[in-house]
Parts: structure tokens; C-alpha cells; sequence
């Protein structure tokens, strides 16, 4: 990727990098390296990992100091503020595709893979935002990027998740609380299939696939919702 590229998207998050590899290495997908074995970064999942702390903490300080609610409100608000849904359409506002070092078979993969990949990009982009800005600098792009979807997720109620939903019906109805175990993995890593179960005292109740353990989660806590007829 050449100067001009990385410049431009600087000007996309409004954010000048003291040190560009760290912005290239956030935007290089596991993948590329199996195509470009000399390339001389690594992949983005260490700067995924931070950022995913980082965003996380800041989101929180935001959420605690402004509103009084109580825990379990603030954290079902966080959780929808940052999954990987919500960040894959906030990386849609940067155009953060054009700009993700992938794989030729990834690049033509369009569905949602490419979600999670841009999701995950767009957390590594914030890992390095805080290693190369700091942390008031990093507050500032998640104000200006995440935080104005807040009010879209209180109007649409979009916090009310699958998860949160089936514990909230299962401890109200049974006393129960919902627990989740990843039944079966596969595929490379860069591109995994999780298969996951919902328990409730040890009863299997819903099951769910999904790219990531969490997807895979809400796709159980939906079935057993539906199983259960609590939806």
C-alpha cells in the first residue's frame, strides 16, 4: 500500500501517525501473509487484542460518567456499542474495506466474513491509534466514530440482544441461569466456524454457528428462545 493510501485514510479518521507501520499492521488481515511471505509486518491480531481493551475501557468511562443506571443496563448498552456487528457497519463510515490488506480468496468473499474481518480492522486500528496517539487521542476518534450510534441503540432498543433476552426470560421464568460451551470448531484460523450450545441445569437447549464464539452464542440463545416459545 502505497503513501498516498495510508494518507489518505489518516485524513478519513482524522488521525496523523507518527509511525505508519503501525497503521499498516492494523490493517494486515492473517491471510495476506500467507500470500505475501515476505511481507514485513505482522497480522493485526495482536493491535485487535489492545484495541478491543481500549475501546472497551473508554466506551465505559463514557457510559459510567454520564448515566446513573444500574450495571446490568450500562452493560448490555456497552456490549451493543461495540460487537461485531456494530463495528462492521461504523467501519463502512471510513471505507475501512478499501484499505484491509486480505488474501485473494478473502477479497472475493464479500459476506459475513467480511464483516468480522472489518470489524476486527477497525479494533486493531484503534490498538494502534493508542499506541501511536495515546489514549486522549484514541478517546477522541472513538467519540467521533462509535459513541454517536448510542442514541440509535437506546431508540431501537438494539441492546435488547438474543443473549440477554433468553437469561432475562430464563431466571424470571425457571430460575435458571443460561451457560454456554463451544460444542465444535473447524476451518483455518482466519476464517473459523464455531458450533455452540446453551445450557440451562444442564439441559441442552439451543444450538447456534457463527464465525466467532459470540455470533455463535446469540445464534443459540435465539434457537432456544424460539424453542422455548419465550419469543
Amino acid at each position: 500500500m502505497d503513501l498516498e493510501k495510508l494518507q489518505e485514510l489518516e485524513h478519513r479518521i482524522g488521525i496523523n501517525f507518527k509511525n505508519r507501520d503501525l497503521l499498516l499492521e492494523a490493517l494486515t488481515h492473517r491471510s495476506y501473509l500467507n500470500e505475501e511471505p515476505n511481507w514485513h509486518l505482522n497480522h493485526n491480531e495482536r493491535l485487535e487484542f489492545l484495541g478491543d481493551a481500549v475501546l472497551e475501557l473508554i466506551v465505559t468511562e463514557h457510559l459510567f460518567k454520564k448515566y446513573n443506571d444500574p450495571e446490568g443496563t450500562l452493560t448490555s448498552w456497552r456490549a451493543a456499542l461495540v460487537n461485531s456487528s456494530m463495528l462492521s457497519e461504523i467501519s463502512k463510515k471510513i471505507d475501512l474495506n478499501e484499505y484491509v490488506l486480505l488474501s485473494y480468496g478473502e477479497k472475493k468473499d464479500a459476506g459475513r466474513a467480511r464483516q468480522y474481518i472489518l470489524a476486527n480492522a477497525l479494533e486493531a486500528l484503534i490498538g494502534a491509534v493508542y499506541l501511536d496517539n495515546g489514549y486522549e487521542e484514541t478517546k477522541k476518534l472513538i467519540e467521533r466514530l462509535i459513541l454517536p450510534e448510542f442514541p440509535r441503540i437506546v431508540e431501537q432498543k438494539l441492546y435488547k440482544d438474543a443473549k440477554s433476552s433468553f437469561q432475562e426470560e430464563a431466571q424470571e421464568k425457571i430460575g435458571a441461569t443460561p451457560t454456554y460451551k463451544v460444542l465444535d470448531q473447524w476451518g483455518p484460523d482466519h476464517s473459523r466456524t464455531f458450533k455452540v450450545g446453551v445450557y440451562l441445569n444442564e439441559e441442552l437447549i439451543g444450538i447456534g454457528f457463527g464465525p466467532s464464539k459470540q455470533e455463535a452464542q446469540q445464534k443459540a440463545a435465539e434457537d432456544a428462545l424460539h424453542k422455548k416459545e419465550w419469543k
